[in-house]
Parts: structure tokens; C-alpha cells; sequence
């Protein structure tokens, strides 16, 4: 029995390894960009920081930005889902979720130089966009999670928590677009992309 346990458990630990590895990896590079700017980031920045070599990094990402996007996006989906989680048990949905980026908007604000570097990043080729798209069906999902519990009639494959989730990060979306094009208070035209969130 033992002979047959082990191996999995070992690889077990492998995989934990190795994803414990490339979050640490992507930390590091999401603090490096905070700390530095996109441009001024490098690879042996975010290696020693990591405490991995450089050979290590590429084994886990391509390119610098990939593990700099992986690091915003997971620092990101932390701090939005502890947002929406928590939210008094009371307030419907929809309002969980406007609730939620309201007490995160005046931290765009803080970083809005990170934010449009990153956004303009994701928006510069195919393959980031595509990739965009990925991290975007993250967060919708996270939401749909969180929000599920808040609809009193919810039924199996009720389709409301995801298509709220999906209307939140497309509000988000636009709100971002919009502020690259045009400027002004980033919180501000969160707020009031979300503002129009319904869910019947």
C-alpha cells in the first residue's frame, strides 16, 4: 500500500512546490512594478527578490510582464474578493458588489500610474488581450461565488451570479477604457459604470 501512496503524495507536494514557487515569483514582480514602474522593473529584480534565479523565473514565465500581469491579478482578486466577502449579509447583490469597488476605488487612485501602465500592457497585442480575457473570467467567477449566497430564490445553474460577475468586470472594463482615452477620476467612473448594474 505504502508503495503505491507515496509516489502521489510526493508529486502531491511537487505541484504545491512549484505553484507556491511561480505565486512567489509573481509577488515579486507585482511589488517590483509598485516599487520601480513597469519600465524600470527587470527579471533580476524580480528574481532576488524572489529568491529564485534567473534560469528559475523563465521557467515560469516567458517575459517579465507575465509574471508582473499574474502578480496584479492575483493582488487584485484578493482585494476585490475580501471586498465583496466582506459586505453586510443584508445588502442584495448587486449592491454587495457596488459596495465592494466603492471601498476600493480610492485605492486606484493611489496607484493610477501602475494601473495605466498595466492596462496598456494587456491592451498591446493579441496575446495579451486574449490573456486579458483569461483574467477577467477569473474574477467573474470569484464574484459569482461570493454573490451566490445573496440571491434568497437561487436555483441549480441559476445563471444570475455569473452574469452579475461578468456585468461587473465588463463595467470595470469600460470604465478603464474610458479612462485611458479620456482621463479624469478612475474611482470615480468605476462608480458610475457600476452604478447601472441590475441583475432581475
Amino acid at each position: 500500500m505504502d508503495g503505491v501512496s507515496y509516489p502521489d503524495s510526493r508529486e502531491s507536494l511537487t505541484v504545491r512546490k512549484q505553484r507556491a514557487t511561480k505565486a512567489r515569483i509573481a509577488a515579486a514582480a507585482a511589488r517590483s512594478v509598485a516599487d520601480h514602474g513597469l519600465a524600470g522593473a527587470t527579471v533580476e529584480q524580480i528574481a532576488a527578490a524572489a529568491d529564485v534565479g534567473r534560469a528559475t523565473f523563465f521557467r515560469y514565465f516567458s517575459a517579465k510582464e507575465d509574471a508582473v500581469a499574474e502578480g496584479m491579478t492575483t493582488h487584485w482578486l484578493d482585494l476585490i474578493t475580501a471586498a465583496i466577502a466582506a459586505q453586510p449579509a443584508e445588502l442584495a447583490p448587486h449592491r454587495a458588489v457596488m459596495a465592494a469597488f466603492e471601498d476600493l476605488g480610492d485605492g486606484f487612485e493611489t496607484i493610477s500610474d501602475q494601473v495605466r501602465e498595466l492596462a496598456t500592457l494587456t491592451r498591446s497585442s493579441p496575446v495579451f488581450s486574449a490573456w486579458t480575457l483569461q483574467i477577467y473570467l477569473r474574477y467573474e467567477a470569484a464574484i459569482a461565488d461570493l454573490v451566490a449566497p445573496r440571491f434568497p430564490d437561487l436555483v441549480p445553474q441559476d445563471p444570475r451570479p455569473r452574469l452579475l460577475g461578468a456585468l461587473a468586470m465588463a463595467a470595470v472594463r469600460i470604465a478603464l477604457d474610458d479612462w485611458l482615452l479620456h482621463g479624469g477620476s478612475l474611482p470615480q467612473r468605476v462608480r458610475d459604470a457600476l452604478a447601472s448594474l441590475r441583475v432581475a
